[in-house]
């Protein structure tokens, strides 16, 4: 059977919408324990919600900062070149995208290709694989920078007599700079050269795969060639385009820790109120992302990360001296709005542009 593009995307449509199902009958608590939680959040969900609007549209910039300079060279050298998408289609994709890594194991095996099959209706299918690659090497370099300086930010509240500091906390704070620092090695590596052509020869090594990939390095070497090569070009030609999204990227992190820090204020944790307590407070909800972030991302194959980003909630907030009942909140609070995004962005799917 021949998948076209529109059986792919009702594929997709229904790959989020049984991640919804999924998701609501895999609570860890009953629904009226839900209700109650919501109850308890009451007006505060609409900053927790709405601040995603702000986080989607930075992931959206930072997309279409490596779009604009994936094919900058290209539009040079081409007069009837097709015009490259509006924000508005490139906020929607990344919302899709993001919706159907949530519904997937090992996030990305839904999102990236539909991006791939959709923004190829704009430019040509290399510079949309080239750029949806770029992207994703580009929000987990973000990522690990976020992990990186979070640890600072941890070690500077130790300074100030905030946060503890011990034989074992130590360990884990070196290990996690040790995993940072190689990770950014490998990173650059990847940028330098392309990595496209290096990770279907690592796939080529599995014995069931080692056919499958030989064929397809063998059809498509020229265009594989390609992709890598304007892999390459983003780091070393524009490296405004590439400093931009990364920027983009790591502040949604920030923005994102907002949400976290409204839930501590519902709970009535300002740490004195004020100024200070204010940024102290948004501070430990940083590291609360950042230490879930890294943790469910460490076990990142399970779909929609069940069980995993609630275990780091939990953890995260214990760390902080918070109590275990808040780290459930907190993490079921989450899980719905996930849940509600999910649903945004299957309806965009369906949105005819």
């Amino acid at each position: 059977m021949v998948w076209t593009k529109q059986r792919l995307n009702n594929l997709f449509f229904f790959l989020g919408c049984a991640a919804c199902v999924v998701m609501l009958f895999t609570f860890d608590v009953s629904f009226v324990e839900l209700w109650d939680h919501l109850c308890h959040a009451g007006y505060w969900l609409i900053p927790i919600i709405g601040i995603w609007i702000v986080v989607y549209g930075l992931n959206a910039l930072a997309w279409q900062a490596i779009i604009k300079g994936n094919c900058k060279e290209s539009q040079q050298q081409t007069a009837n070149s097709p015009k490259l998408p509006s924000f508005w289609r490139i906020y929607r994709l990344t919302i899709t995208g993001y919706a159907l890594n949530y519904a997937t194991p090992v996030g990305g095996l839904g999102g990236e290709p539909y991006r791939i099959m959709e923004l190829s209706k704009d430019i040509d299918k290399q510079h949309a694989t080239s750029s949806v690659i770029l992207y994703a090497m580009m929000h987990f370099f973000a990522h690990f920078w976020f992990w990186f300086i979070s640890i600072f930010i941890y070690l500077a509240l130790v300074l100030v007599g905030d946060m503890p500091m011990t034989i074992a906390i130590g360990t884990v704070l070196g290990i996690i700079i040790l995993f940072c620092l190689v990770a950014f090695w490998i990173f650059s590596k990847g940028y330098r050269n392309g990595l496209v052509v290096y990770v279907l020869g690592l796939i080529g090594k599995i014995p069931f795969l080692k056919g499958w990939s030989r064929r397809f390095r063998g059809n498509h070497a020229e265009a594989l060639r390609n992709i890598d090569a304007q892999i390459s070009a983003l780091y070393g030609q524009d490296t405004k385009a590439f400093y931009t999204s990364l920027i983009l990227e790591y502040s949604s992190r920030m923005v994102q820790s907002l949400e976290v820090m409204f839930m501590l204020l519902l709970f009535g944790i300002d740490n004195g109120g004020g100024l200070d307590g204010m940024v102290l407070t948004y501070l430990h909800s940083v590291l609360i992302v950042a230490f879930t972030t890294l943790f469910a991302n460490l076990i990142g194959f399970l779909p929609m990360q069940i069980g995993v980003q609630e275990g780091g909630f939990v953890l995260s907030i214990a760390a902080l001296g918070l109590s275990a009942a808040l780290g459930i909140f907190v993490s079921i609070i989450c899980r719905v709005r996930e849940i509600l995004w999910i649903a945004i962005g299957m309806a965009l799917m369906k949105i005819k542009e």
